[in-house]
């Protein structure tokens, strides 16, 4: 059988919900299959006429399109007979080149009826697209692969065949590449293939980069130069440039660093690119650390445990400004977990003192903190109240939360304590309500500080939150800076609290009843029987006209 295993699971997997396995016994399924390819790869060469090789690359790259046919065939399964059963059920029912051709390339079977062209069937209704992909192929580009040029630039598919010819020449003969290099290079960066003329402006620039890289610094010779390994150090290469590192001004410094390409994964490579950029610092810098220090990327910055006292300490804050660090943010003292050192950074406005500090030769004093004493950071009154937690039956749910508060730079002290009892929702919940303050326009450290003093305000949906904020900064005039000192403006009912009492007092003001202009924590935050005797006040019938115009929300008469 040539069919592969993995190739049979996917297709077995498709197959799952339909009748045809019920046609096809188990031992007999690859066979079935190959079959149905080499039905296929015939009717596509000797009935349509595609060249063998392109007919053979769709037929074997589209098994999800290919089981839909097999499903199709009339007919219980029958070992000697189905194969004929597919040939002739071919010659009648003519099947979309395209749909199978697009999910050969690689693009995914569900995405595949969003970008079929309407009301086309055949290549030789419009074979463009058919006949990029095969100059891309005869070219070296791996067919299965071609989506990924597709989904990202799909303007080289509309290039005629000896316009995308002439620019894979001009990427290998201007810069002494082979086509191994060119195919891994566009593959990781399709905006080379995308433009026309010449090599110019960002795409130019990149390539002098990678030209600097694989053949000034010989990174060639540290690697296999098939187009899997290249492709690779190129989708490393990639992530720079995705953290907005300048194109054309690289290529020496990642050329002096083939370690970053050779000894580290991608996915470390992202990982500490992503946990760096929480730190709220432009992207380029954290670009530009990784570069300058490229053994951060076998720094376990997970796991270990610090004390926020002792690492501020440890990195050069004074005594008085660690004083003064704790009485503004005070819940962020005690320990908390390396994963989460840049939100607590963050959360104490230090971001950028602190991103220097590593970025100016110091990273290594990451890997180098460790506790002075198993005590360090420990607040009693913490590990008391988490005790209490932990014997409840709501444990595994607020553990989740505490994680969420954690997250965001909460340390292991009584005010993180006193703040999870208020908060309800999920940690997702939690931190979709968050990331929208965030949307907002709410500074981190800002954010931080309002929940330690209103946590309800994270007990409302994204929806509810906008609502708020929109009538505070575009009805009432406010700046979002009103809620440093007013954050519990928040947790009120926009429509049965905020909204009368504001529209009231300005009615008071339009008929000259009340000239004193009262803040809006005055207008929104007093009870109600302050807040009818204060209209009492103001004139003997303000709340009676209060109560029947604006509470019960009935017409008024044109009195009002």
């Amino acid at each position: 059988m040539n069919i592969s295993k993995s190739l049979y699971t996917i297709f077995s997997r498709h197959l799952s919900s339909t009748s045809i396995l019920k046609k096809i016994p188990s031992k007999y399924r690859p066979r079935a299959i190959e079959e149905a390819q080499q039905a296929v790869t015939d009717y596509l060469h000797y009935t349509r006429s595609i060249p063998f090789t392109y007919a053979e690359q769709i037929s074997k790259n589209s098994l999800c399109t290919l089981s839909n046919l097999i499903a199709d065939v009339d007919g219980s399964y029958s070992v000697p007979n189905f194969a004929g059963s597919i040939q002739k059920f071919l010659r009648y029912h003519p099947i979309n080149e395209f749909e199978f051709f697009f999910e050969s390339i690689g693009i995914d079977y569900n995405e595949i009826h969003g970008i079929l062209p309407a009301n086309k069937f055949f290549f030789a209704e419009d074979g463009t697209v058919f006949n990029a992909a095969c100059v891309l192929s005869s070219f070296g580009f791996p067919w299965n692969r071609l989506g990924r040029l597709y989904k990202e630039e799909v303007s080289i598919f509309s290039k005629c065949s000896k316009e995308l010819t002439s620019r894979l020449c001009k990427i290998r003969n201007c810069y002494g590449f082979n086509n191994v290099i060119v195919v891994a290079v566009c593959l990781a960066f399709p905006c080379a293939l995308g433009g026309d003329g010449e090599l110019c402006g960002e795409t130019g620039a990149l390539i002098d980069d990678l030209k600097t890289v694989f053949l000034d610094f010989d990174l060639l010779g540290c690697v296999e130069g098939n187009v899997d390994s290249l492709y690779e150090i190129c989708r490393k290469i990639r992530v720079f440039y995705n953290l907005g590192c300048e194109k054309g001004k690289l290529g020496e410094m990642l050329g002096r660093n083939k370690s970053l390409f050779v000894d580290y994964t991608e996915e470390a490579l992202v990982q500490k690119a992503e946990y760096f950029s929480r730190f709220g610092v432009r992207k380029e810098k954290v670009g530009m650390l990784l570069l300058q220090g490229p053994e951060i990327l076998s720094f376990d910055l997970e796991t270990p445990v610090f004390s926020v006292e002792g690492m501020f300490s440890y990195f050069g804050l004074s005594a008085n400004e660690l004083k003064s660090v704790a009485e503004k943010y005070p819940f962020l003292l005690g320990k908390n977990r390396m994963a989460n050192l840049p939100h607590v950074i963050r959360a104490s406005n230090l971001q950028y003192w602190f991103f220097n500090r590593i970025s100016n030769g110091n990273h290594h004093l990451l890997e180098n903190y460790v506790l002075s004493r198993p005590d360090e950071g420990l607040h009693n009154e913490f590990q008391d109240s988490l005790e209490r937690f932990l014997s409840s039956k709501l444990r595994v749910h607020t553990m989740n939360k505490l994680e969420f508060l954690h997250g965001i730079g909460y340390g292991e002290n009584a005010l993180t304590i006193k703040v999870l009892a208020h908060m309800h929702g999920t940690s997702s919940e939690l931190q979709e309500r968050f990331d929208c303050l965030l949307r907002i326009g709410i500074e981190f450290s800002k954010l931080c500080t309002i929940i330690s003093l209103a946590p309800k305000v994270l007990n409302q949906k994204p929806e509810i939150i906008d609502q708020k904020v929109n009538f505070l900064c575009e009805e009432m005039g406010a700046s979002l800076d009103y809620l440093d000192a007013f954050p519990t403006f928040l947790c009120f009912d926009l429509e049965n609290r905020i909204k009368p009492r504001y529209r009231f007092h300005m009615w008071l003001i339009e008929k000259g009843l009340c000239t004193k202009d009262y803040s809006i924590a005055s207008m929104v935050a007093t009870s109600e029987k302050s807040f009818i005797a204060r209209l009492y006040g103001i004139h003997p019938a303000a709340p009676k006209q209060w109560l029947v115009c604006f509470m019960n929300k009935r017409p008024c008469s044109s009195s009002c």
